[in-house]
């Protein structure tokens, strides 16, 4: 189980702020015991997708409680850059932000000043429900707390120095597949694969230019993306998991 204190609150961003790779997954099913399951198996951290997961206000609440049982950090991927969705999720205890579809320095200035408590953001005051975390909660909170923002399309890569070198912004998390839509490329040929992955790394360059983190969803090519310089990986998710163990079951029925 967690155990809360300034020093040791994020032990996710504290590792990547070393350089070491914070591998997590992303929670969709909307089941919060599951959150809780995974977060028992030695991930990092854990990632409530709100924005394409089927969570309601009530089931995030529960699951980022449910995560703390475990050993990773609770995060959450709210639905759109919206200063009161931002707000309530980290009300409910989360401690990692990731905000999608930013593509611009203003978007994520909104981000950032949506995320912290002043004077260092604009967040309002009202976490009766992270007790948990302790009275001293507002104290640590903007320290603790990691904010990436979504690289996902070519403008977002077009800016992604500028929109990194936001003060607040502590890195990117890529959306690898949003990517290839926006630069209208087939990730299943040689040629589109290599145009995709020229553009990612675009942004990992833009990362190590303005000391952030970088961070990708890479549920394949995990050692490659670790070897260069990605930080905050997701591996995998709650539903992927669940098919991949059922898949493994009958694979081993199937042997002679």
């Amino acid at each position: 189980m967690n155990t809360f204190t300034p020093a040791s609150t994020n032990p996710a961003k504290q590792k990547m702020l070393r350089g070491e790779p914070a591998i997590g997954a992303a929670c969709g099913l909307g089941a919060p015991l599951a959150a809780e399951m995974l977060s028992r198996a030695g991930f990092d951290f854990i990632l409530v997708d709100n924005q394409h997961g089927v969570w309601t206000d009530e089931t995030s609440t529960v699951a980022l409680r449910y995560i703390c049982l475990g050993s990773a950090v609770p995060m959450v991927r709210v639905r759109w850059n919206d200063f009161s969705a931002i707000g309530q999720l980290l009300d409910r205890g989360a401690l990692g932000l990731v905000v999608p579809m930013v593509n611009s320095t203003e978007e994520a200035r909104a981000a950032a000043f949506a995320a912290r408590y002043p004077p260092r953001g604009g967040r309002s005051s009202g976490g009766a429900l992270t007790l948990h975390f302790g009275s001293d909660y507002d104290q640590w909170v903007n320290d603790q707390l990691f904010l990436a923002v979504q690289i996902e399309s070519v403008q977002a890569v077009e800016h992604a120095e500028e929109i990194l070198g936001v003060d607040g912004i502590d890195g990117c998390w890529i959306g690898p597949a949003d990517l290839a839509r926006s630069m209208g490329v087939d990730r299943s040929t040689t040629a589109g694969a290599q145009a995709h992955r020229e553009m990612i790394l675009r942004v990992a360059e833009a990362c190590r230019k303005t000391g952030k983190i970088a961070g990708i969803s890479g549920d394949v090519d995990l050692r490659f993306w670790v070897q260069n310089g990605f930080r905050f990986i997701t591996a995998s998710w709650d539903g992927g998991l669940l098919l991949e163990g059922a898949k493994q079951v009958f694979n081993f029925l199937s042997m002679d």
